[in-house]
C-alpha cells in the first residue's frame, strides 16, 4: 500500500517539477518524509508516512490546479513563477501575469520557432537578448517601482535557463497535453 502511494506521489511530483522547477519544496518534503520512514519500520511509523504521504498528495493536488487559480495555462504560470517576487501588490501581480503571458508570445513567435535553436551559439544569443530587452521595456517589462537592476538580471537568466531547459523545440514536450 505505501509503496503503491509512494509511486503515485513521485509521478505526480516529477509530473509538476517538469512543468515548474519552482516548485522543489515539495521534491524536499518527500524526501524527509521518505528518509524518516527508511530510518524505522514500526507500525507507527508506517502509519505516520502513510498519513504524510496522503498530505502530500493533497498538496500536490492543490499545487496543480494553482495555475488555473491564477488564471494561467502551466506554460505562462511557469514564467509569472520565476518573475514573482515575495511580498508583490495586487496590481503588480497583474502586472507579472501580462509580462509572463506577453514574454511566452513573443519567444514563441520569433525564436523559439528556429529548429534547434540552442544548438545555435546566435541564436542562443538571440533568446537571451530577447527576455532581457523584454524585462528591462519600459512597457513590456518588469515593474521598475519593484524590480531593481539586479532582479532584471537575475529574473533574465533565471528565464532563460527555463527556456532552454522546456522548450528544446515547439510545442515544448513539456507542455505536451
Amino acid at each position: 500500500m505505501v509503496q503503491s502511494l509512494r509511486t503515485a506521489v513521485e509521478q505526480r511530483l516529477a509530473k509538476l517539477l517538469e512543468a515548474n522547477p519552482l516548485r522543489t519544496d515539495f521534491q524536499k518534503h518527500y524526501e524527509t518524509i521518505v528518509e524518516a520512514y527508511n530510518r524505522e519500520k514500526d507500525r507507527a511509523t508506517i502509519e505516520k508516512t502513510f498519513q504524510e504521504m496522503w498530505q502530500c498528495i493533497q498538496k500536490l493536488n492543490v499545487e496543480s490546479t494553482r495555475a488555473l487559480r491564477e488564471g494561467l495555462d502551466e506554460e505562462t504560470f511557469a514564467l509569472f513563477d520565476i518573475l514573482r517576487k515575495p511580498d508583490l501588490d495586487k496590481k503588480t501581480i497583474a502586472q507579472l501575469k501580462q509580462v509572463a503571458g506577453s514574454l511566452l508570445a513573443t519567444l514563441k513567435a520569433e525564436k523559439l520557432k528556429i529548429d534547434h535553436w540552442r544548438d545555435k551559439e546566435a541564436t542562443r544569443d538571440a533568446v537571451q537578448i530577447v527576455i532581457k530587452n523584454f524585462l528591462w521595456n519600459d512597457q513590456t517589462g518588469l515593474p521598475v517601482e519593484s524590480y531593481s537592476e539586479e532582479d532584471v538580471e537575475a529574473k533574465s537568466e533565471e528565464v532563460f535557463r527555463h527556456v532552454w531547459r522546456a522548450y528544446p523545440c515547439l510545442p515544448s514536450p513539456v507542455y505536451a497535453i
